[in-house]
Protein backbone atom coordinates (compact mmCIF):
# COMPACT_ATOMS: atom_id res chain seq x y z
CA UNK A 1 0.00 0.00 0.00
CA UNK A 2 1.09 3.52 -0.54
CA UNK A 3 1.01 5.93 2.71
CA UNK A 4 0.42 9.52 2.95
CA UNK A 5 1.46 10.14 7.04
CA UNK A 6 0.70 13.79 7.81
CA UNK A 7 2.79 15.12 11.04
CA UNK A 8 5.58 11.99 9.74
CA UNK A 9 8.03 13.76 11.77
CA UNK A 10 6.60 14.10 15.41
CA UNK A 11 6.64 11.94 18.29
CA UNK A 12 3.65 9.23 16.77
CA UNK A 13 4.11 10.24 13.56
CA UNK A 14 7.57 9.07 13.13
CA UNK A 15 6.96 5.68 14.65
CA UNK A 16 3.97 5.33 12.53
CA UNK A 17 6.71 5.32 9.08
CA UNK A 18 9.72 3.55 10.95
CA UNK A 19 7.10 0.94 11.19
CA UNK A 20 5.54 1.32 7.81
CA UNK A 21 8.59 1.75 6.15
CA UNK A 22 10.03 -1.61 7.22
CA UNK A 23 7.82 -3.31 5.07
CA UNK A 24 9.62 -3.18 1.45
CA UNK A 25 6.26 -3.24 -0.29
CA UNK A 26 5.01 0.10 1.33
CA UNK A 27 5.57 3.34 -0.07
CA UNK A 28 5.35 5.84 2.66
CA UNK A 29 5.28 9.53 1.55
CA UNK A 30 5.93 11.96 4.68
CA UNK A 31 4.25 15.27 4.95
CA UNK A 32 5.28 17.43 7.48
CA UNK A 33 5.39 21.23 8.02
CA UNK A 34 8.74 20.64 10.41
CA UNK A 35 7.23 23.44 13.21
CA UNK A 36 8.95 22.80 16.93
CA UNK A 37 8.10 19.44 17.56
CA UNK A 38 9.00 17.81 14.33
CA UNK A 39 12.44 16.34 13.85
CA UNK A 40 14.20 14.60 10.76
CA UNK A 41 16.74 13.21 13.36
CA UNK A 42 13.90 10.80 14.65
CA UNK A 43 13.07 9.40 10.95
CA UNK A 44 17.14 8.87 10.43
CA UNK A 45 16.61 5.26 10.61
CA UNK A 46 14.92 5.02 7.38
CA UNK A 47 15.90 8.22 5.70
CA UNK A 48 17.65 6.59 2.83
CA UNK A 49 15.13 3.60 2.71
CA UNK A 50 13.92 3.66 -1.20
CA UNK A 51 10.32 3.69 0.17
CA UNK A 52 10.11 6.70 1.73
CA UNK A 53 9.88 10.17 0.85
CA UNK A 54 9.82 13.25 3.24
CA UNK A 55 7.71 16.35 1.69
CA UNK A 56 8.25 19.64 4.10
CA UNK A 57 4.75 21.01 3.41
CA UNK A 58 1.63 22.20 5.25
CA UNK A 59 -1.94 20.35 5.48
CA UNK A 60 -3.56 23.47 4.76
CA UNK A 61 -1.44 23.94 1.38
CA UNK A 62 -4.03 22.34 -0.75
CA UNK A 63 -2.37 22.38 -4.08
CA UNK A 64 0.73 20.65 -2.62
CA UNK A 65 -1.52 18.03 -0.90
CA UNK A 66 -3.36 17.19 -3.81
CA UNK A 67 0.27 16.54 -5.49
CA UNK A 68 1.52 14.40 -3.04
CA UNK A 69 -1.71 12.22 -3.57
CA UNK A 70 -0.92 11.98 -6.85
CA UNK A 71 2.51 11.62 -7.11
CA UNK A 72 2.42 8.79 -4.22
CA UNK A 73 -0.72 7.17 -5.86
CA UNK A 74 -1.71 7.06 -2.32
CA UNK A 75 -4.23 4.26 -1.11
CA UNK A 76 -4.11 5.56 2.84
CA UNK A 77 -4.05 8.53 4.51
CA UNK A 78 -2.85 8.44 8.25
CA UNK A 79 -3.53 12.14 9.04
CA UNK A 80 -1.43 13.10 12.75
CA UNK A 81 -0.57 16.28 11.60
CA UNK A 82 -1.85 18.51 14.70
CA UNK A 83 -0.87 21.05 17.31
CA UNK A 84 -0.99 18.75 20.50
CA UNK A 85 0.45 20.53 23.94
CA UNK A 86 -2.31 21.48 26.12
CA UNK A 87 -0.14 24.57 27.94
CA UNK A 88 0.69 26.13 24.82
CA UNK A 89 -3.25 25.80 23.66
CA UNK A 90 -4.06 28.37 26.56
CA UNK A 91 -1.12 30.41 25.76
CA UNK A 92 -1.92 30.45 22.42
CA UNK A 93 -5.09 28.64 21.05
CA UNK A 94 -4.82 30.18 17.44
CA UNK A 95 -2.09 27.98 16.41
CA UNK A 96 -4.50 25.17 17.42
CA UNK A 97 -7.49 26.40 15.21
CA UNK A 98 -5.41 27.08 12.31
CA UNK A 99 -3.75 23.54 11.90
CA UNK A 100 -6.14 20.94 13.91
CA UNK A 101 -9.40 22.46 12.44
CA UNK A 102 -8.80 24.57 9.30
CA UNK A 103 -5.71 22.27 8.33
CA UNK A 104 -8.24 19.33 8.92
CA UNK A 105 -10.85 20.59 6.74
CA UNK A 106 -8.21 21.98 4.04
CA UNK A 107 -6.69 17.73 4.07
CA UNK A 108 -9.76 16.27 3.87
CA UNK A 109 -11.46 18.70 0.97
CA UNK A 110 -8.04 17.86 -1.10
CA UNK A 111 -8.76 13.88 0.05
CA UNK A 112 -12.23 13.85 -1.45
CA UNK A 113 -11.26 15.18 -4.67
CA UNK A 114 -8.65 12.80 -5.14
CA UNK A 115 -10.88 9.66 -3.78
CA UNK A 116 -13.75 10.53 -6.54
CA UNK A 117 -11.29 10.41 -9.24
CA UNK A 118 -10.22 6.99 -8.22
CA UNK A 119 -11.81 4.24 -10.06
CA UNK A 120 -12.19 0.33 -9.32
CA UNK A 121 -9.66 -1.12 -6.60
CA UNK A 122 -7.76 1.61 -5.87
CA UNK A 123 -11.03 3.46 -5.28
CA UNK A 124 -12.56 0.60 -3.05
CA UNK A 125 -9.37 0.83 -0.97
CA UNK A 126 -9.01 4.03 0.03
CA UNK A 127 -9.09 4.89 3.52
CA UNK A 128 -8.78 8.28 5.46
CA UNK A 129 -7.33 7.56 9.18
CA UNK A 130 -7.76 10.68 11.37
CA UNK A 131 -5.79 10.01 14.62
CA UNK A 132 -7.30 11.83 17.14
CA UNK A 133 -7.17 11.91 21.50
CA UNK A 134 -8.94 10.50 24.60
CA UNK A 135 -9.19 14.32 25.43
CA UNK A 136 -12.01 15.17 23.43
CA UNK A 137 -13.94 12.74 25.76
CA UNK A 138 -13.52 15.37 28.54
CA UNK A 139 -12.34 13.49 32.16
CA UNK A 140 -13.79 10.98 33.93
CA UNK A 141 -14.09 10.77 38.11
CA UNK A 142 -11.15 8.87 39.75
CA UNK A 143 -12.93 6.13 40.84
CA UNK A 144 -15.10 4.43 38.04
CA UNK A 145 -15.82 4.91 34.32
CA UNK A 146 -14.24 4.18 31.04
CA UNK A 147 -14.04 6.16 27.68
CA UNK A 148 -15.76 4.21 24.83
CA UNK A 149 -16.59 4.92 21.30
CA UNK A 150 -20.01 6.25 22.42
CA UNK A 151 -19.11 8.86 25.13
CA UNK A 152 -20.64 12.42 24.38
CA UNK A 153 -17.46 14.62 23.22
CA UNK A 154 -17.09 16.99 26.44
CA UNK A 155 -13.54 18.91 25.56
CA UNK A 156 -11.97 21.31 28.36
CA UNK A 157 -9.32 22.80 26.59
CA UNK A 158 -8.21 24.62 23.69
CA UNK A 159 -6.76 21.93 22.32
CA UNK A 160 -8.87 19.11 22.99
CA UNK A 161 -11.73 21.15 21.30
CA UNK A 162 -10.04 21.73 18.07
CA UNK A 163 -9.39 18.17 17.91
CA UNK A 164 -12.94 17.51 18.32
CA UNK A 165 -13.79 19.67 15.85
CA UNK A 166 -12.12 18.46 13.94
CA UNK A 167 -13.09 14.63 14.49
CA UNK A 168 -16.90 15.86 13.83
CA UNK A 169 -15.80 17.43 10.32
CA UNK A 170 -14.36 13.93 9.77
CA UNK A 171 -17.40 12.75 10.21
CA UNK A 172 -19.33 15.18 8.07
CA UNK A 173 -17.17 14.26 5.29
CA UNK A 174 -18.28 10.27 5.46
CA UNK A 175 -21.72 11.07 6.14
CA UNK A 176 -22.27 13.81 3.45
CA UNK A 177 -19.44 12.86 0.82
CA UNK A 178 -18.82 8.97 1.37
CA UNK A 179 -15.67 9.60 2.03
CA UNK A 180 -14.19 6.25 3.27
CA UNK A 181 -12.53 7.58 7.05
CA UNK A 182 -11.53 5.74 10.24
CA UNK A 183 -11.38 7.46 12.99
CA UNK A 184 -9.53 6.43 16.59
CA UNK A 185 -9.09 8.06 19.54
CA UNK A 186 -5.78 7.25 21.82
CA UNK A 187 -4.62 7.63 25.37
CA UNK A 188 -1.25 9.05 26.49
CA UNK A 189 1.59 7.59 24.43
CA UNK A 190 5.05 7.14 25.76
CA UNK A 191 8.73 6.30 24.45
CA UNK A 192 11.48 7.08 22.06
CA UNK A 193 11.85 9.94 20.30
CA UNK A 194 8.86 12.07 22.38
CA UNK A 195 9.51 16.17 22.74
CA UNK A 196 10.91 17.07 26.25
CA UNK A 197 8.36 18.89 26.99
CA UNK A 198 6.29 15.69 27.87
CA UNK A 199 5.99 14.45 30.92
CA UNK A 200 7.83 11.65 31.20
CA UNK A 201 10.93 12.45 28.63
CA UNK A 202 10.84 15.87 30.51
CA UNK A 203 10.93 13.68 33.77
CA UNK A 204 13.82 11.53 32.62
CA UNK A 205 16.03 14.69 31.18
CA UNK A 206 15.74 17.00 34.15
CA UNK A 207 16.30 14.27 36.87
CA UNK A 208 19.09 13.25 34.52
CA UNK A 209 20.48 17.32 35.24
CA UNK A 210 19.50 17.58 38.29
CA UNK A 211 16.76 20.31 37.62
CA UNK A 212 13.48 19.82 39.38
CA UNK A 213 10.76 17.65 38.58
CA UNK A 214 7.87 19.63 38.48
CA UNK A 215 4.73 18.31 39.05
CA UNK A 216 0.99 20.05 38.24
CA UNK A 217 -0.77 20.15 41.91
CA UNK A 218 -0.69 16.73 44.37
CA UNK A 219 0.33 14.78 41.02
CA UNK A 220 -3.19 13.02 41.30
CA UNK A 221 -4.46 13.18 37.67
CA UNK A 222 -4.32 9.95 36.61
CA UNK A 223 -3.42 9.12 32.87
CA UNK A 224 -4.33 5.67 30.60
CA UNK A 225 -0.31 5.37 29.14
CA UNK A 226 0.51 2.98 25.91
CA UNK A 227 3.51 2.44 23.90
CA UNK A 228 4.11 4.59 21.23
CA UNK A 229 5.45 1.61 19.07
CA UNK A 230 1.94 -0.31 19.92
CA UNK A 231 -0.10 2.63 19.12
CA UNK A 232 1.90 2.67 15.52
CA UNK A 233 0.61 -1.02 14.79
CA UNK A 234 -2.84 -0.30 16.25
CA UNK A 235 -3.06 2.65 13.39
CA UNK A 236 -1.83 0.43 10.75
CA UNK A 237 -4.24 -1.96 11.79
CA UNK A 238 -7.37 0.49 11.78
CA UNK A 239 -6.39 2.00 9.03
CA UNK A 240 -5.94 -1.36 6.83
CA UNK A 241 -9.05 -3.23 8.55
CA UNK A 242 -11.03 -0.41 10.20
CA UNK A 243 -14.58 -0.49 8.54
CA UNK A 244 -15.45 2.94 6.97
CA UNK A 245 -17.62 5.17 9.46
CA UNK A 246 -16.52 3.26 12.39
CA UNK A 247 -14.00 5.13 15.75
CA UNK A 248 -11.51 3.18 17.61
CA UNK A 249 -10.38 3.65 20.98
CA UNK A 250 -7.11 2.60 21.65
CA UNK A 251 -5.58 2.52 24.98
CA UNK A 252 -2.86 0.61 27.49
CA UNK A 253 -5.72 -0.66 30.17
CA UNK A 254 -2.45 1.02 32.67
CA UNK A 255 -3.94 3.83 34.62
CA UNK A 256 -1.63 6.13 37.07
CA UNK A 257 -1.16 9.31 38.65
CA UNK A 258 1.03 11.56 37.46
CA UNK A 259 2.94 11.55 40.76
CA UNK A 260 3.06 7.46 40.53
CA UNK A 261 4.76 7.92 36.52
CA UNK A 262 6.99 10.66 37.98
CA UNK A 263 8.30 8.00 40.75
CA UNK A 264 8.56 5.17 38.86
CA UNK A 265 11.07 6.60 36.57
CA UNK A 266 13.16 8.29 39.34
CA UNK A 267 13.08 4.52 41.12
CA UNK A 268 14.26 3.13 37.89
CA UNK A 269 16.91 5.84 36.80
CA UNK A 270 18.34 5.53 40.50
CA UNK A 271 18.73 1.15 39.54
CA UNK A 272 20.65 2.44 36.16
CA UNK A 273 22.34 5.69 37.09
CA UNK A 274 22.56 6.53 40.55
CA UNK A 275 23.33 9.92 41.43
CA UNK A 276 26.62 11.20 43.35
CA UNK A 277 24.34 12.33 46.50
CA UNK A 278 20.64 11.46 47.32
CA UNK A 279 17.91 10.33 45.52
CA UNK A 280 16.16 11.47 42.12
CA UNK A 281 12.71 11.73 44.08
CA UNK A 282 14.42 14.80 45.41
CA UNK A 283 14.38 16.54 43.03
CA UNK A 284 10.75 16.31 42.41
CA UNK A 285 8.54 19.80 42.88
CA UNK A 286 5.27 20.52 43.12
CA UNK A 287 3.79 23.74 41.37
CA UNK A 288 0.96 25.18 40.52
CA UNK A 289 -2.27 23.31 38.73
CA UNK A 290 -2.92 24.46 35.22
CA UNK A 291 -6.03 25.74 34.48
CA UNK A 292 -8.94 23.20 33.31
CA UNK A 293 -6.58 20.32 34.06
CA UNK A 294 -8.58 16.83 33.45
CA UNK A 295 -8.74 14.62 36.51
CA UNK A 296 -9.01 11.19 35.11
CA UNK A 297 -8.70 9.96 31.05
CA UNK A 298 -9.30 6.19 31.14
CA UNK A 299 -10.08 3.60 27.61
CA UNK A 300 -11.92 1.09 27.06
CA UNK A 301 -10.27 -0.85 24.43
CA UNK A 302 -12.66 -3.67 24.28
CA UNK A 303 -13.49 -2.68 20.57
CA UNK A 304 -10.22 -2.86 18.69
CA UNK A 305 -9.09 -6.17 20.60
CA UNK A 306 -12.40 -7.65 19.69
CA UNK A 307 -13.22 -6.11 16.35
CA UNK A 308 -9.76 -6.41 14.70
CA UNK A 309 -7.49 -8.45 17.07
CA UNK A 310 -5.23 -5.88 18.49
CA UNK A 311 -3.61 -5.92 21.68
CA UNK A 312 -0.14 -4.00 23.52
CA UNK A 313 2.85 -5.87 23.47
CA UNK A 314 4.87 -3.61 26.12
CA UNK A 315 3.16 -3.43 29.74
CA UNK A 316 3.86 -0.17 31.01
CA UNK A 317 6.51 -1.15 33.21
CA UNK A 318 8.38 -2.90 30.27
CA UNK A 319 8.08 0.30 27.67
CA UNK A 320 9.08 2.79 30.68
CA UNK A 321 12.06 0.57 31.37
CA UNK A 322 12.45 0.79 27.28
CA UNK A 323 12.16 4.61 27.12
CA UNK A 324 14.17 5.39 29.81
CA UNK A 325 17.12 3.35 28.58
CA UNK A 326 16.77 4.88 24.98
CA UNK A 327 17.21 8.13 26.53
CA UNK A 328 20.18 7.17 28.48
CA UNK A 329 22.19 5.67 25.26
CA UNK A 330 20.60 8.63 22.75
CA UNK A 331 21.69 12.25 23.70
CA UNK A 332 22.71 13.35 20.25
CA UNK A 333 18.68 13.45 20.00
CA UNK A 334 17.62 15.06 22.92
CA UNK A 335 20.35 17.48 23.95
CA UNK A 336 20.14 19.95 20.77
CA UNK A 337 16.45 20.37 21.63
CA UNK A 338 17.53 21.51 25.19
CA UNK A 339 20.46 23.25 24.15
CA UNK A 340 19.11 24.76 21.11
CA UNK A 341 16.31 26.70 19.98
CA UNK A 342 13.48 25.10 22.30
CA UNK A 343 16.26 25.81 25.89
CA UNK A 344 14.37 29.38 26.27
CA UNK A 345 10.53 28.20 26.59
CA UNK A 346 8.82 25.62 28.85
CA UNK A 347 11.66 23.09 28.58
CA UNK A 348 12.08 21.95 32.50
CA UNK A 349 9.15 24.24 33.78
CA UNK A 350 5.82 22.35 33.21
CA UNK A 351 5.03 18.88 33.55
CA UNK A 352 1.73 18.72 31.18
CA UNK A 353 0.65 15.01 30.54
CA UNK A 354 -1.31 15.12 27.06
CA UNK A 355 -0.56 12.46 24.32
Amino acid sequence: MNFLVTGGAGFIGSSVCRLLCANPDNGVTNLDKLTYAGNPASLRQIENYPNYRFLKGDIGDTALVSDALRAGQIDVIIHLAAESHVDRSIDGPAAFMETNIIGTFTLLSAALDYWRGLTGEKRDCFRFHHVSTDEVFGDLPFDSGLFTEETPYAPSSPYSASKAASDHLVRAWHSTYGLPVVLSNCSNNYGPYQFPEKLIPLTILNALSGRQIPVYGAGANVRDWLYVDDHAKALELVAMKGVPGESYNVGGNSEHTNLHVVEVICSLLDKVRPRTSGRYADLITFVADRPGHDRRYAIDATKIRSDLGWQPSETFESGLEKTIRWYLDNEWWWQPIREGRYAGERLGLSAAAEP
